[in-house]
Order: C-alpha cells, then structure tokens, then sequence
C-alpha cells in the first residue's frame, strides 16, 4: 500500500505541475500573438502615414499644375503691356507672389538657355529652326517648365537648332 500511496502522491503532485506548464505556455503564445499584433498595428499606422503624404504631394502637384497655367498668362498678359505702366507693375507684383508662394511649396522653374543640350527628361522639343547654335541643341524656349520636389510637372517646351542654312 506505500507503494500506492507514493505513486498517488506524485501524480497529484505532478497535476500541478503539468497545468502550471500548460498555463505558461498559453501565456507565451498569448503574449506573442499580442506582440504581432502590436507590431501590425505600428506597421499599419506607418503605412497610413506614407499614403497620406502620397495623396497630400499628389493634391498638392495636381493643384500646382493648374496654377501654372495662371502663371503663364501673366507672363502673356506681361509682354502685351507697356513697360512701367501702372497696370504692368501691379501684374508684375501680382506674378512674383504667385511664384514665391509656388517655390514655397517647392516648384522650381527649369532653366533653359539657347545652346544648352536638349536633355528629354526636361525639355520637350515642339519644333527645329534655323540658327546659329549648335544642330541638336536648344535654340530658344516657347514655354517654361517646371519641377515640384524631384519629378517634372511640365517640361520646358524648346525649338531646337537645326543650325545654320549654308545656302545663305
């Protein structure tokens, strides 16, 4: 009967055991599912975050783009008026406004020179002429272009040369 009694005992006492074992085990399966998640929801509120900014450039570069087309027409309306004329400088502090609350938010105009090389990323050619820059280059610029942050909004639309007419 000792026998018995000592084999009762352990198995009552290794009951114990085994739930305590149990228990942590849940626990460290519970804790780590709890970390995951935790660890999905600081991914999610990255994530989030990167599409905000995304669609907040894109409204902004698409809002940026139609304010070019009103820079464009004061620069128009500019070459009609007589210079120094009262209506001239008032569009001319108008304009300059305008661009400096555009290069606040970070579009910066592409500088194009005659005789610079025509570079595809940031020029579109609309038409070649005659003169006395280089064949293949830019010889003049028929309307601005711009950059907002790193990606053209609007190439610089350029005549290239062709070069000069020997027949001449």
């Amino acid at each position: 009967m000792e026998k018995k009694d000592k084999k009762e005992k352990k198995e009552k006492t290794g009951e114990p055991q085994d739930k305590l074992t149990k228990c942590e085990r849940e626990r460290e399966e519970y804790l780590n599912g709890w970390r995951r998640a935790k660890a999905d929801i600081i991914n999610y509120k990255k994530e989030e975050g990167q599409r905000f900014e995304q669609f907040a450039k894109l409204s902004n570069g698409l809002l940026i783009s139609e304010l070019i087309i009103i820079l464009d027409s004061f620069n128009l309306g500019l070459t009609v008026l007589e210079k120094d004329s009262p209506a001239q400088k008032g569009m001319s502090l108008i304009k300059n406004q305008l661009e400096g609350i555009l290069k606040k938010y970070g579009l910066e105009k592409i500088i194009v020179r005659p005789g610079d090389s025509f570079d595809p990323n940031y020029h579109e050619a609309v038409s070649e002429i005659e003169s006395d820059k280089q064949a293949g280059t830019v010889a003049e610029e028929v309307e601005g272009g711009y950059i907002l942050g790193s990606k053209v909004i609007r190439p610089a639309r350029v005549k290239l040369s062709k070069g000069q007419n020997k027949n001449k």
